[in-house]
């Protein structure tokens, strides 16, 4: 598992969310994360989720450019 409760992440590009819940799925990994912005716990899989790096309750234009490339830069 990449992610433990507690983690902060990115969904849906630019949404910040924290992890409540992870277990092995059939295929992949899934978790369930409470997303601020819809004040809701949704499941994604892993492949869905990117590591958090800026602390804000979503991203500026800068910062998801500033996200996307740190993360594809690795």
């Amino acid at each position: 598992m990449k992610y433990t409760f507690g983690d902060i992440v990115v969904v849906d590009e630019e949404n910040i969310g924290v992890i409540v819940k992870s277990w092995i799925g059939k295929d992949e990994i899934n978790y369930d994360i409470y997303v601020r912005m819809y004040n809701a716990i949704k499941n994604y899989k892993e492949s869905e989720v990117q590591r958090y790096l800026v602390r804000h309750k979503y991203l500026s234009e800068e910062e998801l450019e500033w996200q996307f490339n740190a993360i594809n830069n690795k």
